[in-house]
């Protein structure tokens, strides 16, 4: 029984041991990993400013050419107006291309877009509100049944059972 201890002792060392090592080389490797990506974003962030002030630059110079058959407040405007219709067409650059209609995906879009991944779209928007801001219709009646007063229908338990072949668990959909 001794020697079962002794074992047992060694083993816990050596998974010690073994965590230890593979937590010292994790960290080394991160920290080569992170070390590298400092390196370029500190050059990403070097050449975006050389890049602002080459477009300062350029935004000058376009003003100044243009100030030259131009009062100098016109010439400032379209300079402005330039700038922003260049920032315009940048952004639409920037959005994904999946939130862009192509000429490709336009029939695709207008064929499914009543489609929810899933199954079919909520008859009421997000918040809960139906149309016009009313509160939904709820399909069934307060009381759970169909009956005049609200009350289970004739024949029926308020905690009955539904019927043989319905899941419970499936959401129904009216048509």
């Amino acid at each position: 029984m001794d020697r079962l201890d002794h074992l047992e002792h060694l083993d816990k060392h050596l998974v010690d041991e073994l965590a230890l090592v593979a937590r010292e080389t994790v960290r080394d490797e991160l920290r080569q990993q992170t070390r590298k990506q400092r390196r370029r974003a500190a050059l990403y962030a070097a050449s975006g400013a050389v890049a602002l002030y080459a477009g300062a630059a350029l935004a000058l110079a376009l003003g100044l050419a243009l100030s030259l058959g131009l009062p100098d407040w016109a010439a400032a405007l379209i300079t402005a107006v330039v700038l922003g219709v260049v920032a315009y067409v940048l952004r639409g650059a920037a959005r994904p291309s999946a939130s862009r209609p192509t000429a490709g995906r336009e029939g695709e879009l207008a064929a499914g877009r009543d489609q929810v991944v899933g199954g079919t779209a909520p008859g009421m928007p997000p918040g809960g509100m139906g149309p016009a801001g009313y509160p939904p219709v709820p399909p069934v009646a307060p009381g759970g049944g169909t009956g005049a007063v609200g009350g289970p229908a004739p024949g029926t338990a308020a905690g009955a059972p539904p019927p043989p072949g319905i899941d419970p668990e499936t959401p129904h959909h009216r048509a």
